[in-house]
């Protein structure tokens, strides 16, 4: 009988681990989907800037701007279940075209001048720290995600439930590397 209520004790045990293991990963993946996201809205609020942006270029050049609305329409909303990839694809065609109208703006100096185009900038600037936080609290939580997966005796369980390491966000090797002072 004793030995029955001690298996019946380690039976309840093992059972509780796994319950607490299992909310403890849908919390950190929540955590890192929630941190996703927060890099979408910032993103988002980063497009409206450029499209401000790009309709300031409406009357100087209707080349430009069609080509600028192009870049636009083909952003993509990031969410709570995109990818690091997704992203970095965004990121690259915010760069795209933030290049196109800086571009523009250096070929027509009277677009500098107006003070909705400096707002604008600053406000473009001010999305892009933003962005920069929210890629740094997403890479910190995803940090704490793998942990519970790769670590022993959780990664028992999150093989079960089908819990995988997530990506992180990487920084474009071309943004950090320093301008020569030469």
């Amino acid at each position: 009988m004793p030995y029955v209520i001690a298996v019946i004790v380690i039976a309840v045990l093992i059972v509780i681990w796994v319950i607490s293991s299992q909310r403890k990963f849908v919390h950190t993946d929540e955590l890192c989907g929630n941190a996703l996201s927060q890099i979408g809205v910032q993103q988002a609020s980063r497009w409206d800037a450029l499209s401000a942006l790009v309709q300031l270029t409406k009357g100087f050049s209707e080349h430009e701007y069609k080509t600028l609305m192009d870049t636009v329409a083909a952003r993509r909303p990031i969410t709570a279940s995109s990818s690091a990839a997704d992203v970095k694809e965004q990121e690259n065609k915010i760069t795209q075209a933030m290049s196109h109208i800086m571009a523009v703006a250096e070929s027509y100096p009277e677009i500098k001048a107006q003070s909705v185009y400096q707002k604008t900038m600053q406000s473009v600037d001010e999305y892009e720290n933003n962005v920069r936080r929210s890629r740094m609290v997403y890479n910190d939580t995803v940090t704490k995600f793998n942990r519970l997966v790769r670590q022993l005796p959780t990664s028992l369980i999150a093989g079960i439930l089908g819990f995988k390491v997530r990506d992180y966000l990487e920084e474009d090797e071309k943004k950090s590397d320093m301008p020569s002072m030469s």
